[in-house]
């Protein structure tokens, strides 16, 4: 592999996917709970908010996984 690799090779490298999921986990966990707390707790989920609980893991982890892509991006281009 080249030194100049692009964005989409950095967002989906080991590295980066490791700790966007890592990030997704905690933050996505803590989202859940705090937006969808009370159905969780009364077993009352619908199709609805299954789909927003699955939001609240991927958000977090297309976050991080840009964030992380963008600072190697342009770590490796000062360097």
């Amino acid at each position: 592999m080249t030194s100049r690799l692009t964005f989409l090779q950095l967002a989906v490298s080991r590295g980066v996917v490791i700790n966007a999921i890592k990030v997704s986990l905690v933050v996505g966990s803590i989202l859940a709970v705090i937006n969808h707390g009370c159905a969780i707790l009364a077993l009352d989920i619908s199709r609805q908010t299954w789909i927003k609980i699955f939001l609240s893991y991927i958000v977090p982890y297309c976050v991080a996984s840009y964030s992380a892509a963008r600072a190697l991006q342009r770590t490796r281009l000062e360097n």
